[in-house]
């Protein structure tokens, strides 16, 4: 029977309509993690949107995450330059449209908190600002920073501290049950689903979850069973 698929070949690609083209692909790795990313220049404090982060390893903790070419102002990616310093936020699934607008090119020295609704926190060990209103709040170190084949920046941070808020300050009624004890099993696994952390599909598509399985750890030549998540 033959395939029903539609296909394209890299020709066709590259003459796809530039903004098709930029929805086209971006959709095809699938769902990705929602995060604002929170920097500071010392007098104002930004925060972006961004769907990259990646897990770079867990001994030294290590995430990575992506920045486009640095051919206009881009303030988050200068402020990490400058300070050697960001946060990690996620977005909760109530206020994915503040999130979103953080995307709109603002001026240069205009802080996204502001302009958003969102609030900048602050810890007591970290100078970058922290997403107040975000159930699971990371602060990490500069450990590389190179350029890809496409002029984009990789940055690679340590993470130096973690915050996994009993609730949030958004405004939703189920926060009041995002207790952190509830959601780091026993086996560290941080259940962000029970959060309500958002995902993004493409660049502009938000999504909740709905977690289908959980697995034990897979072995040659055993069957794989499922398990359960054990809560603290």
């Amino acid at each position: 029977m033959p395939d029903s698929s539609t296909h394209f070949s890299l020709q066709d690609i590259n003459a796809l309509p530039q903004r098709y083209r930029a929805n086209f692909i971006n959709s095809l790795s699938g769902f990705k993690s929602s995060s604002l990313l929170g920097t500071t220049d010392g007098r104002f404090n930004n925060l972006a949107i961004i769907s990259s982060v990646v897990h770079v390893g867990a001994n030294p903790p290590l995430l990575g995450i992506i920045m486009r070419p640095h051919t206009v102002q881009r303030d988050s990616l200068s402020n990490i330059k400058q300070q050697g310093v960001f946060t990690l936020n996620h977005v909760h699934t109530s206020w994915t449209d503040k999130a979103h607008q953080t995307s709109a090119r603002y001026d240069n020295g205009v802080s996204e908190f502001e302009e958003v609704g969102l609030t900048p926190w602050f810890s007591d060990t970290f100078s970058a600002p922290y997403v107040k209103e975000s159930a699971v709040k990371m602060g990490l170190k500069v450990e590389q920073h190179f350029t890809l084949c496409n002029q984009t920046e990789m940055i690679i941070g340590e993470i130096q501290e973690v915050f996994i808020t009993k609730r949030s300050n958004a405004p939703s009624a189920a926060l009041e049950n995002t207790n952190p004890k509830n959601a780091i099993a026993e086996d560290g696994y941080v259940d962000i689903e029970s959060l309500q952390t958002s995902c993004i599909s493409g660049l502009d598509t938000y999504h909740s979850t709905h977690k289908i399985a959980q697995y034990a750890y897979a072995k040659p030549n055993e069957p794989l069973t499922k398990t359960s998540i054990t809560k603290k």
